[in-house]
């Protein structure tokens, strides 16, 4: 056999039949993100526009309460008129001291609002730092700063905040907000610690370490804007029981007191008739009930629309 017929032959395939595929790119998609995944996923749910709508008017009646009645919660009160039933122009009825029900409401719920925010936001402020430095830094910062909030955790913070109240000379809105917020961070602390564990071990952290920023500012340009997320659900959520934290204390007469309209303020107040005058309790409550009931709602919401895995699920 000659060298020539050993030689394998090679198969050529036509060039008609050798096409390279190449997938096409969607120029025309829409960009996507956590918040834009979240608003399109909470946009598809009617009850987030139950519980946002509820929000919204709860807002709006706490910054003009005027814009809703224009009877004085206050002044006017009759005792000619205690307990009696609803009247024209006084919806609800009257109070023990013979003030209108329905202005009482509306002008309380500025006191629980600006009391829930501010509470909320020392508590959210102390936590993101605490827990930031603490699983940024790590080492002995960490191990003090874990041990703090342990302590704290331990505190019930309505307790704690009953304490401060029955010592304090002054009982305002800022210092009721410091005694409910301050006490109340421990859980933010220990979620943003995790988070900040979780979001540091990112390629773009190492990036910016790596040209030169320092890393504080690495912590704040970077880290901090990403693991906010689960922050800013538990703060709604908080913010709900910031609420029910002011109404316990005015109804256990350590809060704001005095002329400051209050839900809490008002059942405690209302619960010697109840036999008697059943309404002027259930209004007040059913007030701070559907209030708080639509953040934590809302919060419900929020907390699964930003968790992929819980998209998923459903």
């Amino acid at each position: 056999m000659s060298r020539t017929d050993s030689t394998p032959e090679h198969y050529v395939a036509p060039v008609e039949t050798t096409t390279v595929r190449v997938d096409a790119v969607r120029v025309d998609a829409k960009p996507s993100n956590l918040w834009l995944d979240a608003w399109r996923d909470l946009r598809r749910r009617p009850i987030f526009w139950i519980s946002a709508a509820f929000v919204l008017l709860v807002i709006v009646v706490s910054l003009w309460p005027s814009l809703f009645t224009n009877v004085a919660p206050n002044n006017g009160c009759q005792l000619a008129d205690s307990n009696g039933g609803p009247e024209p122009g006084h919806p609800l009825g009257f109070t023990r001291l013979g003030c209108d029900v329905y202005s009482r409401i509306i002008w309380g719920t500025r006191t629980s609002l600006v009391v829930g925010v501010l509470a909320t936001l020392i508590g959210t402020v102390i936590g993101v730092v605490m827990g930031a430095f603490a699983g940024f830094y790590g080492g002995w910062l960490d191990s003090f700063l874990s041990r703090v909030g342990d302590i704290f955790f331990t505190i019930p913070y309505i307790i704690a905040a009953i304490v401060v109240m029955s010592v304090m000379p002054v009982r305002n809105v800022f210092v009721l907000a410091f005694a409910i917020g301050g006490f109340a961070w421990a859980s933010t602390a220990r979620i943003m610690r995790a988070e900040i564990l979780r979001v540091k071990q990112a390629d773009f952290v190492m990036g910016a370490e790596a040209v030169g920023m320092s890393r504080f500012r690495t912590l704040l340009v970077h880290v901090l804007p990403n693991a906010m997320a689960p922050v800013i659900v538990v703060a709604t959520l908080a913010l709900a029981g910031a609420i029910v934290a002011e109404s316990v204390l005015s109804f256990l007469g350590v809060g704001l007191g005095g002329s400051t309209m209050s839900w809490g303020l008002d059942i405690g107040q209302a619960q010697a008739n109840i036999r008697t005058a059943p309404m002027a309790l259930f209004w007040p409550s059913l007030a701070l009930t559907l209030t708080v009931l639509a953040f934590i709602t809302l919060g419900e919401l929020l907390r699964d629309a930003v968790d992929p895995k819980a998209r998923a699920q459903r």
